[in-house]
């Protein structure tokens, strides 16, 4: 089983329900393939005697029981009707709802099973059946009443850097050694440092998703870890084909696929006209916001003024994307590519923005907005984070070349903290701290 740090949060919220009495289901939000049901099957079978699923798409008939009454006593009386074996160990079962966008019903009933604490309920399904009670799946059904303060909502993302090594087999004690050399900003041995910038570029080529990553810690074949990645790219296509609506699809699809041809420039803002000739914001927002909202995408803000609160000095207009998941911008632009990064040959503005890519990725999994700051065309920084009251400024470099935008940065602003990632070592100089990039784990 593949270690994921959610776990511990379901922990705590199931560790809440019975000591504190907290009214509240438990929603898993997350793109496609990064391991919903898995993670939930696997905690309802550790931590309770008994556990209970129901899957909409596989068993349609069981929206039945969510006919009618939505008192926890008539659902579960319909699901000892519907449901072989069932049985409530009072206290100590976990009912998972998968597929919950299917049946609104069920998604109103969670108010009602969420003060029934006989069972503890968690449920998942699509994002935008979930978000919006719609999409292009005739099978969406509307949620005549949303449980508003009655549900826990979390997202699960594809694992972070720290998860694939607890895969590949490194544990807390090895990462946790590694960590003092990052709080007391001395440099590591050049042994260990190689190490760990190598697994980081596995990381890269590899990504976080789960059937990826056990395939990789199996099997250490680059090959079948690739036909895997174009397995789950073909089904995100195949996502925007259900659930995109009418034009929007063609729209969605090319905005998708011209992520990787925009991170490949020097410049890797996000442009409509690269999409569509001539197109506009108001021709292609939509097709993004989909893209944002399905959690296959990253959006990252360009900001002009570094000051907290960060967000609200965002321009909406003037923005990057990034892929959910570094493995599959890999698996994009091919096996040469992935063969330039593993070996530290590839060259080119492109090595810069699968940098950005990666580490973008992993400081939204650690639940940072992202912002990047370009007050004109001559400086950028590419992500500015706030921590502690302060305005952290990251730059980002695929080898280690000359800062003179974060040296401008610190000069003008005069930051706590700075931190520039780098194929290196740790170091301190002109106001900021070097980090090899695996590094971004402890940040």
């Amino acid at each position: 089983m593949l270690k994921r740090k959610i776990y511990d949060e379901f922990l705590s919220w199931k560790n809440e329900r019975k000591n504190n009495k907290i009214k509240e289901c438990l929603t898993i939000y997350g793109a496609r393939q990064v391991g919903k049901s898995f993670i939930v099957n696997e905690f309802g079978k550790n931590e309770y005697k008994s556990y209970i699923e129901i899957n909409f798409v596989e068993n349609p008939e069981y929206k039945e029981i969510f006919d009618g009454s939505l008192e926890a006593d008539e659902i579960y009386k319909k699901m000892s009707l519907y449901i072989p074996n069932f049985n409530i160990t009072e206290n100590d079962t976990l009912i998972f709802l998968d597929e919950i966008q299917l049946c609104g019903n069920a998604r109103t009933a969670l108010k009602f099973l969420a003060c029934d604490f006989r069972c503890d309920v968690i449920t998942s399904g699509s994002l935008l059946g979930l978000r919006y009670g719609k999409d292009a799946d005739g099978n969406v059904t509307k949620v005549e009443s949303y449980p508003v303060g009655y549900e826990r909502q979390i997202t699960l993302h594809s694992l972070d850097f720290e998860e694939f090594v607890w895969a590949l087999g490194y544990d807390d004690k090895v990462i946790g050694s590694l960590k003092e050399y990052y709080d007391k900003k001395e440099k590591v041995p050049a042994s260990i440092n190689t190490k760990w910038q190598n697994l980081f570029r596995e990381y890269i080529v590899v990504g976080g998703m789960p059937e990826v990553v056990n395939e990789y810690a199996l099997s250490k074949d680059f090959n079948k870890v690739h036909r895997i990645q174009e397995k789950i790219v073909d089904s995100y296509k195949e996502d925007i084909t259900n659930h995109a609506k009418g034009s929007e699809k063609e729209k969605v699809r090319k905005c998708y696929d011209t992520i990787p041809n925009s991170l490949a420039k020097e410049n890797k803002k996000f442009k409509y006209g690269d999409v569509i000739n001539k197109a506009t914001r108001r021709n292609l927002e939509d097709s993004i916001t989909w893209l944002i909202d399905t959690n296959m995408v990253i959006k990252c803000n360009n900001i002009e003024t570094p000051t907290i609160p960060l967000k609200y000095y965002a321009r909406e207009d003037y923005f990057k994307l990034y892929l959910n998941d570094t493995g599959l911008l890999m698996c994009l632009y091919g096996k040469e590519a992935k063969k330039g990064i593993i070996n530290d040959t590839l060259k080119g503005s492109g090595k810069g923005g699968i940098y950005e890519n990666v580490i973008g990725d992993l400081l939204f999994k650690k639940g940072y907005n992202l912002l990047f700051y370009k007050p004109n065309e001559d400086k950028e920084i590419e992500f500015l984070i706030e921590y502690d009251e302060n305005v952290i400024p990251i730059e980002v470099k695929a080898s280690n070349n000359r800062t003179a935008s974060l040296n401008t940065f610190i000069s003008t602003y005069k930051p706590d903290i700075s931190y520039k990632l780098i194929s290196g070592n740790i170091g301190y100089a002109d106001g900021k701290y070097t980090l090899p990039h695996y590094m971004i784990m402890f940040i």
